[in-house]
């Protein structure tokens, strides 16, 4: 069980949080509409692309929601251009789970999402409360299982590259940016694939995570109309 504002008791969403607390007590009013959404979303109103029974690399990302100077925000990073897998691309921080993370039916996606998270920008995950888990998504380009982590950066820390190898950037972009409409478009891939896409803080973000953030900011009630007949090429 999970504890809910005003100290009613619910349900986790998504896996088990047991030795993890998932509580939305004390985060700001503004997070209400993303605490409601992991409170009641499904997996289909997410993404397309739903995890394939059995199969999959369990990983779990860090959707950590600040407040910076100028107002809410949300941590990213740039993966290094060297990895083999999403080379060059803003990203939640985030990773496949260890066999120290425990099981992937339990908290071991929350202890995945606050250790990568750790590890790629130096951030101190005792200052994170974790509010919400969403469904479970999949990536199919890279077969990974994704469980994206909800939290509220309580007690910000310094955050900056911690190894070159794996992390090229660290940086917070304002929510305001990303409900800009100037600052989105569509992205066209050269394979087809079109997605959401946000020009922000000198960064294109694309693919998974722009998609997520795109639905958060949809069912949040903080998007605003924007041109989808405008596009960007990848590549």
């Amino acid at each position: 069980m999970t504890q809910a504002r005003g100290g009613v008791p619910r349900e986790a969403p998504g896996p088990g949080t047991s030795g993890i607390e998932v509580t939305a007590d004390g985060v700001p009013a503004w997070l209400d509409p993303v605490v409601d959404l992991a409170d009641g979303v499904r997996p289909e109103q997410l993404s397309y692309f739903l995890p394939p029974d059995g199969r999959g690399r369990q990983s779990a990302v860090l959707i950590l929601f600040g407040h910076g100077h100028r107002g809410p925000d949300l941590l990213l990073i740039e993966r290094a251009a060297s990895l083999r897998s999403h080379a060059g691309q803003p990203s939640f921080p985030g990773g496949t789970l260890d066999p120290e993370d425990g099981d992937p039916d339990g908290d071991g996606p929350l202890r995945a999402a606050l250790r990568e998270a750790e590890e790629e920008t130096g951030l101190d995950p005792a200052g994170v409360q974790v509010f919400g888990v969403l469904p479970r998504l999949y990536i199919p380009v890279s077969d990974f299982v994704v469980t994206p982590v909800l939290g509220w950066w309580r007690a910000p820390s310094p955050v900056a590259v911690v190894d070159p190898a794996e992390t090229a950037r660290v940086f917070r972009v304002p929510v305001t940016d990303l409900t800009d409409p100037a600052n989105r478009a569509t992205l066209t891939h050269p394979s087809g694939y079109r997605s959401p896409a946000f020009q922000v803080q000198g960064a294109l973000v694309w693919g998974f995570t722009a998609g997520l953030i795109d639905k958060i900011l949809h069912y949040a009630g903080w998007e605003r109309p924007w041109d989808h007949d405008r596009t960007v090429l990848l590549g």
